[in-house]
């Protein structure tokens, strides 16, 4: 009888140690999902509960505004797939092309000091994905419009620099470094920078905008924001406008990676807005992450925080800020 003792104690700490590795295997699968219900719990964060989105109408004219290439996507990928069903024209602008992401240009130039044409060259890159992306959705070639203004700066022309022109510390530019933009050599500056998002809302005259909330956590965002609230009120247009966030708090969304059948709940620090849920299908989830993943410098580094805006929903508010709340009267689109 003794000498089964050793073996029997063997084979309960092999027992023992698969059962730790079943849970631990468990908790590292469900951590996230776990750990995103208890922040929506814990914060009063809701999407089931929240008003459905109006719809879009054949014949709306949706201009999506997006500082950088992907937000659009992040954003509104869902929202532009269902105007487009609709029989709306979409549109998208991109303020940025993205030429301050660092890490970025790192990788695709394989240097360690990226600055200058690497980045401008970055820039190339990104716009091109970005059509890649729009193409996805079903966004014509010819609705897709770069800015070209400077990544990581626009807070800084729009607020700093309204007639001097305003340098890059990435690309090095004081001006448009892209043939392909809609005005190539226009300097970096405040003045023009409001004059060229006005003529694009000249040229389209959009029935529905999406535009990033001031509230967003990005300097590039809320200064993007903050130019469409100016223009928008200025023309008397508030009522046109829909408002998203891409940045929220440092943790949002949760949970990380791409989980189709979860729901995004709204950030808290943007908690007060009177948030709406645009509930998206299986199949519009899915081209939403292809057109998500169609960024591919992006995906190099941040897989798992984009992917996670690939969710059974969307989220739009008919106000930017809570103070510049205005009644909820508007007829369905």
């Amino acid at each position: 009888m003794r000498t089964g003792a050793p073996g029997r104690v063997r084979r309960r700490a092999v027992a023992a140690v698969a059962i730790a590795l079943v849970v631990a295997v468990t908790v590292y699968v469900n951590a996230p999902v776990v750990g995103a219900w208890w922040y929506a719990w814990r914060y009063g964060l809701d999407a089931d509960t929240l008003p459905t989105a109006p719809a879009f109408a054949e014949g709306d004219r949706v201009l999506v505004v997006s500082p950088h290439p992907d937000d659009e996507a992040l954003c509104c990928g869902g929202a532009i797939q269902q105007a487009l069903a609709a029989g709306a024209g979409v549109w998208i602008v991109h303020l940025t092309s993205g030429d301050g992401f660092e890490l970025d240009a790192m990788t695709v130039e394989r240097t360690l000091r990226p600055r200058g044409a690497p980045l401008v060259n970055l820039g190339r890159m990104r716009m091109e994905e970005a059509r890649a992306s729009a193409a996805v959705l079903g966004v014509p070639d010819e609705h897709v419009w770069f800015l070209g203004f400077p990544d990581r700066g626009l807070r800084e022309v729009f607020r700093h620099y309204w007639s001097e022109p305003y340098r890059s510390p990435y690309t090095g530019r004081t001006f448009v470094p892209y043939p392909t933009a809609r005005t190539p050599g226009l300097p970096f500056t405040g003045e023009n920078l409001v004059a060229e998002v006005a003529a694009v809302l000249d040229a389209i005259d959009p029935t529905v905008v999406l535009a990033p909330t001031p509230l967003d956590a990005h300097p590039d965002h809320r200064a993007a924001g903050e130019l469409l609230l100016l223009l928008l009120l200025e023309r008397d247009q508030l009522d046109r406008a829909w408002w998203w966030i891409v940045h929220g708090d440092p943790q949002w969304p949760l949970p990380k990676g791409f989980h189709p059948r979860a729901t995004l709940f709204p950030p808290l620090r943007a908690a007060r807005l009177p948030w709406h849920r645009l509930d998206l299908e299986r199949s519009e989830v899915a081209v939403k992450l292809a057109a998500i993943r169609a960024h591919a410098t992006q995906i190099l580094w941040m897989r798992r925080y984009l992917e996670a805006f690939a969710r059974r929903n969307e989220l739009f508010s008919p106000v930017p800020l809570p103070r510049a709340w205005i009644p909820d009267e508007r007829s369905t689109r």
